[in-house]
């Protein structure tokens, strides 16, 4: 007899690829407002980048190229590995010399993306994504 932890286990495995999409989706449409912010002033003015402005212009670019390959699934792992690096990248050189601890540098957000990027390295985009339709998992 199966209990009740491995009843909802079966009845939720299914699902799996399917929330990853919208997990990839989500997170790549997050993103992406971030990568708009930063070159283009919306939807927060105050955050966009002067062109040319290491590094926040060229993370700009950075980000909206991988946001878009991110929000449709395409060469998901790879796009997420830049991404993640980005984030890493924002972490420690913009958050941790004000302090080690990100809910007080400022950094969550950017530790955030970097993890949820670094999982979709792992995991690739889901059964709704672009490599999924086209084989390329890669």
């Amino acid at each position: 007899m199966t209990n009740p932890i491995q009843k909802l286990d079966a009845r939720l495995s299914p699902h799996a690829p399917t929330v990853l999409s919208i997990f990839r989706v989500v997170v790549g449409l997050l993103f992406l407002c971030h990568a708009t912010s930063h070159l283009f002033g919306w939807p927060v003015p105050e955050q966009q980048a002067p062109v040319g402005v290491w590094p926040f212009f060229y993370a700009g670019v950075l980000e909206l190229i991988t946001a878009l390959l991110i929000i449709v699934g395409l060469f998901t792992r790879i796009a997420a590995f830049v991404a993640s690096g980005v984030m890493a990248f924002a972490f420690f050189s913009q958050h941790l010399p004000t302090g080690v601890i990100p809910m007080t540098n400022g950094g969550e957000l950017a530790v955030l993306y970097c993890f949820a990027f670094f999982l979709l390295v792992f995991t690739g985009g889901g059964s709704i994504a672009l490599d999924a339709r086209t084989g390329h998992h890669v």
